[in-house]
């Protein structure tokens, strides 16, 4: 049995732009706003470039209240998660920890990828965060997998969310909220913790992600977000948008899904590998699809890796461009561009790309950046480029 608030306004398929409860927030401080994934957002305050400096050398924060938050209660809660996602959510032991994970489609593609948190020791109540992009199609997938379940799925559309990410985040997190910060000096990474003795109902922060940089985020009530926000404003944590918030997840080598992944792509193919618990029987969704094509595309010599490029020349890697490998010779072989930038970081243009798994670091790797048949080389690197502010590559 499963009972699903259904909120139509979390919708990703409405025309007009939905906000958060930090529209004003936004608005007052000067934020440029544009639509994302039906959502009204903020894509800078007056430079990019600052706001990703600050993340990687300081501290900003980033309005992630378009995030959907789901929580799942009742007596089958971890069987329906477990026959859900390919991740195992028996790994988490404590109250507040976290898991990272692909849900994948019979075929063994990824719909999403989420994180689920563990709310109790009972282990009948947990917490989903996904995209707000896949909205529709990831409760249409929970609401399928939980016949037969005794569970309860919740949307929480009334939250908000703020990431707080940089080298001082957590820091300066601590001297804005000084009651938070034996919690925070206690909180590793990718785990949770209740702050309602402390806050209040619905307050929530995880050491959780997606710069590459240390950091938390934080879930509260979307009334006290605004109050919120300007109190961390206030302690030097910058306003970032989307457009560093791009370029700092693919310095990190981090996927953006429907970009570097998506229905049709599996878990193998975009470094998501590592995410899927496979050591036992445990059947999930996808489980049969995803070992077979993974053996066939070794068989047949059609199997697909994701890797890092970086141009060292002028121009920028944009996806979608074609990566030409061994070009002109009898091995030559293309893969294609899933994301691409300027680094900020790096003062040179990255890409994450999707290529056939028989490359190598040795190979000539080249694309065609004008699409005139004038290919530039690019290096081939293992993703990240960047992480906890360091270059992960010998120059």
């Amino acid at each position: 049995m499963t009972t699903t608030q259904d909120n139509t306004a979390q919708s990703a398929n409405t025309s007009a732009p939905k906000r958060t409860p930090l529209y004003q927030s936004h608005v007052d401080s000067d934020g440029k706003l544009v639509d994302f994934s039906g959502w009204e957002l903020p894509i800078h305050y007056g430079s990019q470039i600052e706001e990703h400096e600050a993340v990687r050398t300081d501290a900003g924060m980033f309005d992630v209240s378009h995030m959907v938050v789901a929580d799942v209660t009742g007596s089958d809660t971890k069987a329906w998660l477990q026959k859900l996602l390919a991740n195992d959510v028996d790994k988490l032991k404590t109250v507040g920890k976290a898991l990272y994970s692909g849900m994948l489609n019979e075929q063994g593609g990824v719909i999403d990828d989420l994180i689920v948190y563990l709310m109790n020791e009972d282990a009948t109540e947990y917490r989903i965060v996904s995209n707000a992009a896949t909205r529709d199609k990831d409760m249409a997938q929970f609401d399928k997998v939980a016949e037969g379940f005794d569970i309860s799925i919740t949307e929480r559309p009334e939250l908000a969310m703020i990431a707080v990410q940089g080298p001082n985040a957590v820091e300066k997190l601590a001297q804005t909220k000084p009651s938070w910060a034996d919690t925070l000096a206690g909180l590793k990474p990718f785990v949770g913790a209740d702050l309602t003795d402390i806050e209040g109902k619905d307050w929530f922060v995880a050491r959780t992600g997606y710069t590459g940089e240390d950091g938390v985020e934080v879930i509260m009530h979307g009334d006290d977000a605004p109050a919120f926000f300007e109190q961390l404003k206030a302690h030097g944590i910058k306003p970032a948008g989307l457009g560093a918030r791009d370029t700092l997840r693919m310095e990190a080598g981090m996927n953006l899904y429907g970009h570097d992944m998506d229905d049709n792509v599996s878990p193998y193919e975009c470094n998501m590998g590592w995410t899927l618990a496979l050591k036992d029987e445990r059947d999930f969704v996808g489980r049969k699809a995803l070992v077979s094509k993974r053996q066939q595309s070794k068989d047949d010599n059609t199997a697909m890796k994701q890797v890092g490029l970086l141009l060292t020349t002028r121009g920028v890697l944009r996806e979608g461009m074609t990566v030409t490998i061994n070009q002109g010779t009898d091995n030559e072989q293309t893969g294609i561009i899933t994301s691409g930038t300027f680094s900020p970081s790096l003062k040179n243009s990255i890409a994450i790309a999707r290529v056939p798994a028989s490359v190598s670091d040795d190979d000539s790797v080249q694309v065609d950046l004008r699409g005139k048949g004038k290919f530039v080389d690019v290096r081939v690197l293992k993703l990240p480029f960047v992480r906890n502010g360091k270059q992960q590559f010998d120059s």
